[in-house]
């Protein structure tokens, strides 16, 4: 199939298949990173060509530790994603913020500390990062939220915790302290890499919870996972719109992402590492 599907989903916790996609074909990648989460399902969704991939596989069998970032990435790029659209379920850090409503982040703060940092690892490359979420692609998000009538708040900051436990209540304080939005254990370094990879990514981020800085409100899986179907159903309906409406968006800063990010000549990429990333370099470095 040569089919180029510029339009990415990545399903977090609830969210494992696409509602209304016409599936032409479920696709199972190797890449240089090992095996991705699951295989990629390509389909069409409101005439538009989409991809999509369950973040912890269909049955939920990874966790946010263990998640191939990389080989995500390497397997979406590979059938043409230029965007990226990130579902995922997060706890509230802010009152105003309610369980079941959403999320467009504008920011990030990394607390992971297992995780790979960069699909060039182990060579100098120094991609910008000042606005991890892409801006372009977050407009249509939250144009699309507000469509399916979801409570929808435009901005904030994310804090990535490492999990997969959850919070103690004194991080959860310092991280509200900090003015953080919201928090979750799966944006990084999904969002690194994508923009390593050029593809513009943005994140629909539900509320299930509200951490447990309210200590009336521990978070707990039971609670979780009724708000999962709902935010799940709210997700579907905010992609339709996206679906209808991603052809308009011309080009995005992220796309280029890599023009002079690059401190260590290609000639000098161990085999190995060039191997893992010749995908990437096809536009700044066609010959390799």
């Amino acid at each position: 199939m040569s089919q180029q599907f510029t339009l990415g989903v990545i399903g977090g916790s609830g969210f494992y298949k696409m509602e209304g996609l016409e599936i032409l074909e479920e696709r199972r990648v190797e890449t240089p990173y090992g095996a991705p989460s699951d295989k990629l399902v390509l389909g069409r969704l409101e005439e538009t060509p989409i991809v999509f991939l369950a973040r912890h596989g269909r049955s939920h069998q990874l966790n946010p530790t263990h998640v191939p970032y990389a080989a995500n990435i390497w397997a979406l790029k590979s059938v043409g994603v230029k965007w990226l659209v990130s579902v995922s379920a997060v706890g509230s850090l802010k009152e105003e913020i309610v369980p079941l409503h959403v999320v467009i982040p504008d920011q990030l703060i990394d607390r992971t500390k297992s995780r790979q940092n960069s699909l060039f690892d182990p060579v100098a490359v120094h991609v910008a990062f000042a606005d991890p979420y892409c801006p372009v692609l977050s407009k249509l998000l939250v144009e699309a939220a507000e469509q399916a009538g979801i409570t929808t708040h435009v901005g904030g900051t994310y804090v990535c915790m490492e999990g997969p436990l959850f919070s103690t209540r004194a991080e959860s304080n310092l991280y509200r302290s900090w003015g953080a939005s919201i928090i979750g254990m799966t944006a990084l370094p999904e969002a690194k890499f994508a923009r390593e990879a050029e593809i513009a990514y943005s994140a629909l981020c539900f509320a299930t919870d509200y951490d447990c800085w309210r200590e009336e409100d521990d978070v707990s899986v039971n609670q979780i996972i009724e708000r999962l179907h709902t935010n799940a159903d709210n997700g579907a309906k905010a992609i339709s719109h996206i679906a209808k409406e991603i052809g308009t968006l011309g080009e995005s800063p992220c796309h280029t992402a890599l023009e002079y990010a690059a401190l260590t000549q290609v000639k000098d990429y161990p085999p190995h590492t060039l191997d893992q990333v010749k995908l990437f370099l096809k536009r700044t470095h066609p010959e390799v």
